[in-house]
């Protein structure tokens, strides 16, 4: 019940915020926080289909809601850009604010329906994709844990102090039980074997992990025809989507570079971009990204929020996005986010 309390405070405070950074636009304040234009960053765009348990809602948006919100920057003012080229506006400001739309992980509703919406509204877009998972040969833990326990009524699982049963009977029980697995993956000492254990415990309960990925993401066939879209740039994102800070030199270097010969031999083209994993300050280091520059991939970008301003140009390879959340699906709040504000206020 603690863990369900603190996630609906956490989402009114931030629906505050985006009100009054909404509000403090119109009126034209701090105009500065808008800067030069941003990139935002979305997964899975599909219509709601409702469940009761659903940890990862954060990271769904409806088509609808993507159209409204291209419509909404359109009438801001905003021009709609390549990632490749915002080194270029950001070197020579052209006057108009821009905006760059992203998706992570090749989701299948991305050519579904993410697509659509874009063609409709004549928007370029970049798909980072992971090769681990084009090639089924990674699982996404995070949609493997909601399917076991969003169907499961008690599991056994070691934490780390014994083997424990854990309930389920609840939605407050399952979120606070998803809660518990998250740290494992994200700040662990073994993020590999974190998720070899979560694919592990799938499998006791009849679910097939990559039977997942196969269900959500891309294949490379599907990959391939995606890409003759004009509007459409892949990106790398890795190919076991691990967090690269934490492996070795070697690993981290090879994760990213075999990602973009992965793409340059799916189709003909070599990225020029990268998103990585999770993109937290934590999940990446300027390790990472001196090898991005130097492996050819001049544009980076993170999950750090904000707007993009001309210092930006020093840090081409570690730029923030602004992620259009789930919970928070109202053309006003893109509006908001576009300005910059909130990220001035939450500092």
């Amino acid at each position: 019940m603690q863990t369900f309390m603190r996630r609906d405070v956490r989402r009114q405070a931030m629906a505050g915020g985006l009100q009054l950074s909404a509000a403090m636009a119109v009126a034209g304040l701090m105009p500065q926080a808008r800067g030069l234009g941003a990139i935002f960053t979305l997964h899975h765009v599909r219509p709601h289909d409702r469940r009761a348990f659903e940890p990862n809602r954060h990271l769904e948006v409806t088509p609808d809601f993507l159209s409204s919100a291209i419509e909404q920057l359109r009438s801001d003012g905003y021009e709609f850009v390549r990632l490749s080229d915002i080194p270029r506006l950001l070197a020579e400001p052209a006057g108009r604010p821009f905006a760059a739309f992203t998706l992570d992980d090749a989701y299948r509703n991305n050519a579904e329906h993410a697509l659509p919406v874009f063609a409709a509204h004549d928007v370029p877009f970049t798909i980072f994709v992971a090769q681990g998972f084009a090639e089924r040969t990674h699982t996404l833990w995070w949609e493997t844990l909601t399917d076991i326990l969003g169907r499961e009524r008690e599991i056994r699982f070691d934490f780390g102090a014994g083997e424990e049963s854990v309930p389920l009977t609840s939605v407050h029980q399952k979120l606070a039980a998803f809660e518990r697995f998250v740290p494992l993956v994200m700040t662990g000492k073994d993020e590999a074997g974190a998720i070899s254990r979560i694919d592990a415990l799938a499998r006791l309960h009849g679910i097939d992990p990559l039977a997942i990925t196969a269900d959500l993401t891309m294949s490379p066939d599907e990959l391939k025809a995606l890409f003759d879209h004009p509007l459409v740039d892949y990106g790398a994102h890795t190919v076991s989507h691990r967090a690269i800070s934490r492996l070795s030199p070697e690993e981290a270097r090879y994760e990213m570079q075999q990602s973009a010969d992965y793409l340059q031999a799916l189709t003909g083209e070599r990225p020029v971009s990268i998103a990585y994993p999770y993109g937290t300050a934590q999940a990446i280091c300027e390790r990472d990204q001196a090898a991005a520059r130097e492996l050819g991939l001049t544009v980076g970008v993170t999950t750090r929020p904000g707007t993009l301003h001309a210092v930006d140009l020093n840090r081409l390879t570690a730029l923030p996005r602004i992620s259009l959340n789930g919970y928070f699906q109202r053309a006003r709040y893109v509006s908001a986010l576009a300005s910059g504000i909130p990220f001035r206020l939450g500092r």
